[in-house]
């Protein structure tokens, strides 16, 4: 058998982010921003090998824990706010020859600020590149936002305005319908393919003869700060994106719902109990959740239920007070949730399940959605579908009902 040509991917993440401080170790939908590219390179079917190149210790430890190799660490002098990507890319590929003897025959760069990727949009792009032996390398490009055509120069002195381009035969193009301009693109971090040679022996990232591989506007994100990371996650939350992702396929919320089963502590409270001198146990519990319930159940046909296994009466006391059912002191919360939706007859598609912690992880699979609030444990969150924006005890079940409230104020009209 002939072996495949080797492919590397290079995933380059220093440590010293400024518009969002650590940003490659950020949690973007459960995940470490660079998990996401990460996936990219181990998830292609052309991909041989993938890297991280970091000057930074954490980042290479969130990095290994995610699959990737970081065989080195990169000098301090190729981290900083001016570096460009050429001597961090001929860094490590001259590292890998010289220490290991390895040589790839394309390489593909793979920004973690550009994180929402198609399934096949690395595959297509190397594949692009071994199509085209006279290409240098292939660039991946989005429709651009803003028009070029339409933008201006300003004299300093008379604020007198100059068009930036022209375009010929249009003789006023900052005038002109979009139709009549030239489309315009620009380049995002999701994919470039690049022969090593042009790296290496001409000092470039890209070479002469550069090809563009079209992606899907809806896919651009740049994740430069907060803003950034939260629209990226909206993204992924509520859109249905194919996309790669580092753990399991995120489902979006159900278009239609008839059952949402809670955990009690971490998810109606925030977690904490109160005891006292004679071991009575008080919860603390949100009057928002409390009216974001109500309103829920009296303008919809969805179903509530609390699962817990704590054992307090405090669980039952609060449930009676919401009007919701409850099933308390259960050891095995995976069976008796199949119970419970097997029993009204219900598709497991449209069942919710809205947990926090390791103990409710057997329930995810079994719904046709898994919501955690903000402050899940990670592992859980890792795993959850949603992750709401509030705290447990401080909004996040009224979150939810007031999401779940508008979509079907919406089906409705």
């Amino acid at each position: 058998m002939v072996a495949g040509p080797k492919v590397l991917a290079i995933i380059p993440a220093r440590g010293g982010s400024k518009g969002l401080p650590r940003k490659n170790v950020s949690s973007l939908a459960g995940h470490p921003l660079i998990a996401y590219s990460i996936a990219a390179g181990l998830q292609s079917k052309r991909v041989t090998r993938t890297i991280v190149s970091t000057d930074d210790e954490e980042i290479a430890a969130v990095a290994r824990q995610y699959g990737a190799e970081v065989p080195f660490l990169r000098p301090a002098e190729l981290a900083q706010d001016n570096t460009l990507d050429l001597p961090v890319f001929q860094h490590a590929l001259t590292w890998l020859a010289e220490h290991e003897g390895y040589h790839p025959d394309v390489v593909v760069q793979l920004r973690p600020t550009s994180p929402i990727r198609p399934p096949s949009l690395v595959d297509d792009a190397v594949g692009m590149l071994l199509d085209h032996p006279a290409a240098g390398s292939v660039r991946g490009l989005v429709p651009a936002g803003q028009n070029p055509h339409k933008m201006w120069r300003v004299d300093p002195v008379t604020k007198q305005m100059h068009n930036l381009l022209n375009v010929p035969g249009v003789p006023e193009p900052y005038n002109a319908p979009r139709q009549a301009l030239p489309q315009i693109y620009w380049q995002t971090g999701h994919v470039d393919a690049i022969r090593p040679e042009v790296i290496l022996k001409q000092n470039s990232m890209s070479g002469a003869t550069i090809l563009a591989l079209m992606i899907e506007s809806r896919y651009t994100v740049d994740i430069d700060g907060l803003m950034d990371l939260q629209k990226a996650e909206w993204l992924i939350y509520n859109t249905g994106l194919e996309m790669v992702h580092p753990g399991h396929a995120r489902r979006p919320l159900p278009e239609e719902v008839h059952l949402i089963v809670f955990d009690f502590d971490g998810v109606m409270t925030d977690n904490r109990v109160w005891v006292d001198q004679d071991g009575h146990e008080m919860v603390a519990a949100n009057r928002s959740d409390s009216l974001g319930l109500e309103v829920l159940r009296a303008e919809t046909p969805i179903e509530l239920f609390v699962l817990s296994k704590e054992t307090n009466p405090v669980v039952s006391a609060r449930c009676r007070k919401l009007k919701i059912p409850v099933l308390q002191a259960v050891d095995d919360k995976p069976a008796a949730l199949s119970k419970l939706i097997s029993e009204r007859g219900l598709d497991p598609a449209v069942v919710i399940y809205m947990g926090n912690d390791i103990n409710d992880l057997p329930c995810f699979p079994l719904v046709g959605c898994a919501v955690v609030p903000v402050d899940a444990r990670p592992q859980v969150t890792a795993q959850a579908d949603v992750i709401l924006s509030e705290r447990a005890g401080h909004g996040a079940v009224r979150e939810l009902c007031d999401l779940l409230l508008a979509r079907y104020n919406r089906r409705k009209k």
